[in-house]
């Protein structure tokens, strides 16, 4: 006996797999830019001011996220005793913080360690 909803679902998964081809008919509403119009683009911190008042050109051009650390810390792997992390783990969010914290004092502590 056929299973005619088990073939169904197989020809849709299939039909959603393959890759979509890019239509080759010319959209008239955005057509392809030229040389020409390359050349006369300019930055978008140019153009907005003229489009847009000076406050809302300011929040489109702000980064959004949050802004980079003056200081970076570096990514580590590093094997603790299960005692260590417990420890740090049982007072919450931001453990590896305290971590960092207590190393530091313990550099503070013993310089050229």
């Amino acid at each position: 006996m056929i299973n005619h909803q088990r073939i169904v679902k197989r020809l849709k998964l299939h039909a959603m797999s393959k890759r979509k081809t890019q239509s080759h008919t010319p959209d008239t509403d955005n057509p392809a830019w030229t040389v020409e119009d390359l050349a006369k683009a300019r930055p978008a911190g140019e153009v907005l001011g003229q489009l847009f008042s000076p406050e809302r050109t300011q929040s489109l051009l702000t980064p959004r996220g949050r802004p980079k650390a003056e200081i970076t810390k570096v990514r580590v792997g590093m094997r603790l005793s299960p005692e260590v992390i417990a420890h740090f783990k049982a007072s919450g969010d931001g453990w590896q913080t305290r971590i960092d914290a207590a190393l530091r004092q313990f550099i503070a502590e013993h310089p050229g360690s």
